[in-house]
C-alpha cells in the first residue's frame, strides 16, 4: 500500500509496475539489467480515490495521464530498481495528495473608490496625450 495521508492509502493491486531499461549513462550492466521503473496507476477506474480527487488529479496530471485515464509515471533517475520504485511511488504520493487539496473558491470582490479614481485619472491621462498626437487644422 501507498500511504497519501492519515486517513487513506492505495491498495497495491491498483498499482502495475513494469521495469525497463533506463537510457542515459550506466556502468557495464547498462544493456543488460532493466533498472527504470514505469509506474501505471488507473485514475478513472480507482476505488481508493474519491470522485473529486479522481477528477482533480485527472486535471492536474495533463499529459501524463493517458486517452483511458491511467496515470503514467516514470522513474530513472537512480541506478537501482529499488530507489527507483520508491520514487515512482513517492511521486505518485505527491500527485494524489496535490489533488485532494481543494482549491479555494475565490470570494469576487468589488475594486475600491481609489482604484476606480486611478483607473479614470490615467485614461484621461491617456486620452490627453493621444489629442496632442491629432493634426492641428487651421482656419484660413
Amino acid at each position: 500500500m501507498i500511504r497519501i495521508g492519515d486517513t487513506w492509502s492505495i491498495p497495491e493491486d491498483e498499482i502495475e509496475e513494469r521495469f525497463v531499461r533506463a537510457s542515459g549513462p550506466g556502468g557495464q550492466n547498462v544493456n543488460k539489467v532493466a533498472t527504470a521503473v514505469e509506474l501505471r496507476f488507473d485514475v478513472a477506474r480507482s476505488r481508493a480515490l474519491p470522485e473529486a480527487v479522481r477528477a482533480r488529479l485527472l486535471r492536474l496530471a495533463g499529459r501524463r495521464v493517458n486517452a483511458r485515464g491511467v496515470l503514467v509515471i516514470e522513474a530513472q533517475r537512480f541506478r537501482t530498481r529499488e530507489r527507483n520504485r520508491r520514487d515512482a511511488r513517492e511521486r505518485l504520493a505527491r500527485w494524489v495528495r496535490r489533488a485532494a487539496q481543494a482549491p479555494v473558491p475565490r470570494v469576487p470582490t468589488r475594486p475600491g473608490a481609489a482604484v476606480k479614481a486611478r483607473r479614470l485619472q490615467d485614461k484621461r491621462r491617456r486620452g490627453a496625450a493621444k489629442d496632442l498626437r491629432r493634426t492641428v487644422r487651421t482656419e484660413d
